[in-house]
């Protein structure tokens, strides 16, 4: 099998035209689609609905192309919208598709990919150690399901995890049970980090020994370098796609992975664009980046208060949420390299990377 790789605009949040053109017009086959991130124009916090809609837009219009059900259309392509575009940062899909591919190539890896999903989680569980096992052991399917078997050879975890809303609260509340937090926006960091200590720990990055409840959203010292975790309101299940390097997948596409210390650890970017072969000496020319199909990264204000001893106010803004100043921010760094602004950056960092940076990854294709 190979793996491809289609970066799409996006005009609005429901607008798939871009995904329906590729289909239309041959290139890319509905039956092949496995996976669907989507960068929407919301502010992804817990009331962007943008990514709902735009799931329910490519429910609806894939589903004509597949001959099934719109519900059912989730159920068979693993689909992570997450929401925030602010500064130069552009709305797009990326759609990866398993097709039939030529023989590997001896001594290459190529662009791998495999999907899961965890079953619904209960209210109570989100934030908590049932969500982190449910999503390792979703992790360790998708890995299999890509014929990967060294976790060395993973380098991207996405998930999209749930949120709780007053409404879910009270319903476990209705049955005594408990949420770890009252607070809905505090559940988008909770779930966020119990999906990457869940992706931690499947990949061998953390020692099961050390997680408990408590930790999760507090000891930032444990984390994952490859996981990027996405929260929002339009599921209560989690979305596993993982993205690696397979010796038994064919086609030139690779993938790389770093961490950036902070949000503007450039050399961490230049290093794994170098890792794919790329001579960098500034922002790379046109032919180079049209080598590129997709960037991936983290973005978080860092707890400190401070970017390499300079004080910043992405903590201290009433007005702006700290993650949308994080994602223009990062984005700005990332787009000034690379020469592109459809880049897929995810505000909301917890346990992804170390405190106030994240990791980065580019897939491209290789001479």
């Amino acid at each position: 099998m190979e793996c491809c790789v289609h970066r799409v605009p996006m005009r609005h949040p429901g607008d798939a035209s871009a995904i329906i053109r590729l289909i239309d017009e041959g290139t890319l086959a509905a039956e092949a689609i496995t996976a669907i991130f989507g960068k929407t124009e919301g502010n992804g916090c817990v009331n962007d609905f943008t990514r709902g809609y735009a799931l329910s837009t490519l429910s609806a219009t894939l589903a004509l192309r597949l001959g099934i059900a719109p519900d059912t259309v989730p159920l068979r392509i693993a689909m992570v919208m997450s929401g925030g575009t602010e500064g130069g940062l552009s709305p797009h899909f990326l759609v990866f598709a398993a097709t039939a591919g030529g023989e590997p190539r001896a001594n290459r890896k190529a662009l791998a990919i495999g999907t899961a999903s965890t079953a619904p989680l209960r209210p109570e569980d989100i934030g908590r150690m049932p969500q982190v096992k449910a999503t390792a052991t979703s992790v360790r399917a998708a890995m299999n399901r890509a014929d990967i078997a060294d976790p060395a050879d993973v380098h991207w975890v996405q998930i999209k995890c749930p949120l709780l809303t007053k409404e879910r609260i009270a319903e476990a509340q209705s049955r005594g049970a408990r949420t770890a937090t009252a607070d809905t926006y505090a559940s988008m960091g909770l779930s966020r980090g119990a999906g990457a200590l869940g992706a931690a720990l499947a990949l061998g990055e953390v020692d099961p020994a050390a997680l408990d409840d408590g930790v999760i959203g507090s000891n930032l010292d444990l984390w994952s370098a490859r996981a990027s975790t996405s929260a929002g309101v339009e599921l209560m299940n989690s979305e596993v796609v993982v993205l690696g390097n397979s010796a038994a997948w064919s086609g030139d596409r690779v993938i790389a992975h770093g961490i950036m210390r902070d949000a503007i650890d450039l050399p961490a970017v230049a290093d794994v664009l170098r890792d794919l072969g790329f001579a960098v000496t500034g922002q790379l020319d046109a032919a180079s980046a049209c080598r590129i199909d997709a960037v991936l990264a983290k973005a978080e204000a860092s707890r400190s208060g401070v970017i390499r001893g300079t004080r910043h106010i992405m903590g201290d803004d009433s007005d702006i949420q700290a993650t949308r100043h994080a994602r223009a921010l990062v984005g700005g760094v990332l787009a000034g390299v690379i020469g592109l602004t459809d880049l897929f950056v995810s505000g909301g960092a917890e346990h992804q990377g170390p405190d106030g940076g994240g990791p980065v990854a580019v897939i491209a294709r290789c001479p």
